[in-house]
């Protein structure tokens, strides 16, 4: 057990007549972790992408909840008789009639 700590510590596992083996593994699990590195990034970038848009979908709904507010304000009849006094129209007096057309038969 004493000689097998030594040789890992010294590294002659990796030059020794049947290195070839260690030395496949050794790439093959580099490689995994390269690969698990590189998808963690991935992961990482798709999160930050996911906060990014739900703050533009949350500032995107404020406005749009803003402008409907607004727009209602300014299709209230009080607003229109206002914008219409300002060029000098105002509503009228005499309320309107009701056209009735008979059916000729």
């Amino acid at each position: 057990m004493k000689k097998s700590i030594y040789s890992i510590l010294k590294g002659t596992f990796l030059v020794s007549d049947d290195s070839f083996k260690n030395w496949r593994m050794i790439l093959f699990i580099s490689g995994l972790a390269i690969v698990m590195i590189a998808s963690s990034h991935s992961a990482d970038k798709k999160v930050y992408e996911i906060a990014r848009l739900k703050n533009e979908v949350n500032e995107m709904r404020s406005a749009f909840i803003d402008g409907r507010s607004k727009l209602m304000r300014l299709k209230m009849e009080s607003a229109v008789v206002i914008k219409m006094k300002e060029k000098g129209l105002s509503p009228s007096i005499i309320p309107p009639k009701k056209i009735k057309i008979k059916s000729q038969k």
